[in-house]
């Protein structure tokens, strides 16, 4: 297994939200994007991924099941960071995204909360895995907007699910299982906002390696207007 990380405050924040963590001891990857004024947003995120590993590696030493030492880690982290923002005047309400993945041999589990991604490219193709919690998700899924009206519409950053903004969450769980050849990546919207899933697929498969990928796709997302925190990881098994 191989993986490469990228994270850059964009061409228009002044502060980076993004976070990742990538802690191939456990198997854990992941990557989240926070919210919130007075920094509270890269408090948010920072604080949940640190948190993230530190339950989810205890976790596994017990010998929980890893699928559920996954989605309780993300839950328990949730509780903690909304404890701790209430504690705090200066971050009250704020929250994040998480998209974790845990490789275990040939399976993979992913957690999502919020709309930061997760991408499998397989064989020249590319799958989007997790399901956007968002208000133009939930236009799509209802007819209510089409996929053109999706890309520009005025509340596209509007979540209708986040850790840390409330004391009981819903975690959505994926399992996958990898190939040889495989390559994971999880982002966050700093990416998707400006590359479609066509324009990933053919910036990875046209890079030399994994690193030289995440600089092509950051340089494509810059060059598009970089209007967010960008963020990726991506891991080839």
């Amino acid at each position: 297994m191989r993986w490469a990380q990228i994270t850059d405050h964009g061409m228009v924040r002044a502060v980076n939200e993004d976070s990742l963590c990538v802690a191939p001891t456990i198997g854990l990857f992941a990557v989240a994007d926070g919210m919130g004024g007075h920094r509270a947003g890269e408090i948010a995120s920072s604080m949940t991924l640190k948190l993230l590993e530190e339950n989810l590696g205890q976790r596994l030493k017990t010998g929980e099941n890893p699928a559920e030492a996954l989605v309780n880690s993300v839950k328990q982290t949730n509780r903690a960071v909304y404890e701790m923002a209430g504690q705090n005047p200066e971050w009250t309400g704020m929250g994040t995204t998480v998209t974790a993945c845990l490789w275990q041999g040939d399976r993979l589990f992913l957690a999502q909360v919020g709309d930061s991604r997760a991408y499998l490219l397989r064989g020249g193709d590319i799958i989007q895995l997790t399901e956007d919690h968002s208000l133009v998700q939930e236009l799509l899924k209802s007819g209510g907007i089409t996929e053109e009206q999706a890309i520009s519409h005025p509340q596209r950053n509007v979540l209708t699910r986040a850790v840390g903004t409330g004391p009981f969450l819903t975690v959505d769980l994926y399992r996958v299982d990898v190939v040889p050849g495989d390559l994971l990546l999880l982002c966050t919207d700093g990416l998707t906002e400006h590359l479609g899933a066509d324009d990933i697929l053919f910036t990875v498969l046209n890079s030399p390696d994994l690193d030289t990928a995440l600089q092509n796709l950051l340089k494509k997302s810059l060059q598009s207007g970089g209007s967010d925190n960008i963020t990726a990881v991506l891991v080839a098994f």
